[in-house]
């Protein structure tokens, strides 16, 4: 008998408080966010390659719904997180960090938690609609002279659809994984995240220049396993603010 790899995936959803200030400075500092989500896991298997089977694997994305006026963090993980320590943290002036279930009226926790086999997701053939909030960027090359090699924003449109296409199909990127066909996306561009002395590595301050791109649309499965790796590791780069979480659903009928 063959055993079927069960692939496990939690997805955390998180409201945020817009008047708790550390929220506030976080929305600002994405950096500084994922710093305190990493707190749900245990210490030292974040810095495991997303590929290993033991990685916690964390992708996160704020999502801002104004029909319900709710700030969303969506936490995607490879083992179950640990919310707890939310629950009591509060600002100097009493704002809690997540805003309390009864405010929120959709009949869910804060955080809710779904676990789910991604395995049982996806399918060969199937269409789902997609949602990507990713940092297109290229490398220059021997034309850009000493600048040969650095790494750039890509801001044309068509380009940032070029990159998203090889991206989700694998083509012409060695770190790809693909597993999809890009059937169509609209773009939204958010511009540019600069903070400067954003991150602190090894007692040395980093500025932080991002370029945010969101893109909704539609992909079909033609790979299985290569589409369920390119969920579990995520698109593109500066996974660690708030980049690279690949969202899926059915389509609706």
């Amino acid at each position: 008998m063959t055993t079927v790899a069960i692939t496990p995936i939690y997805l955390s959803r998180l409201i945020i408080n817009p008047r708790n200030a550390q929220v506030r400075s976080e929305l600002a500092r994405p950096y500084e966010m994922h710093r305190t989500l990493l707190r749900a896991f245990p210490e030292g298997k974040f810095g495991i390659s997303r590929d290993k089977k033991d990685t916690t694997g964390v992708l996160f994305r704020v999502d801002e719904n104004p029909r319900d006026n709710v700030l969303a963090v969506l936490v995607q993980s490879k083992i179950a997180p640990d919310w707890s320590f939310l629950n009591d943290l509060r600002d100097r002036r009493g704002h809690l960090y997540l805003l309390p279930a009864s405010m929120i009226g959709d009949g869910k926790s804060n955080p809710a938690v779904t676990e789910f086999d991604l395995s049982k997701k996806l399918a060969v053939g199937q269409t789902l609609s997609f949602r990507l909030r990713a940092n297109p960027t290229k490398r220059l090359g021997k034309a850009a002279g000493k600048d040969e090699g650095k790494r750039v924003g890509i801001y044309k449109e068509e380009e940032q659809r070029q990159w998203l296409r090889e991206k989700l199909e694998g083509n012409g990127h060695r770190q790809s994984t693909g597993g999809f066909h890009l059937l169509g996306a609209q773009i939204s561009r958010e511009g540019k995240i600069e903070n400067p002395k954003a991150i602190n590595r090894a007692d040395q301050s980093h500025d932080l220049k991002l370029f945010a791109v969101q893109f909704d649309g539609v992909i079909r499965v033609v790979d299985k396993d290569k589409a369920t790796r390119s969920i579990e590791q995520g698109i593109g780069s500066a996974k660690g603010f708030g980049f690279g979480l690949l969202s899926i659903a059915r389509l609706k009928e």
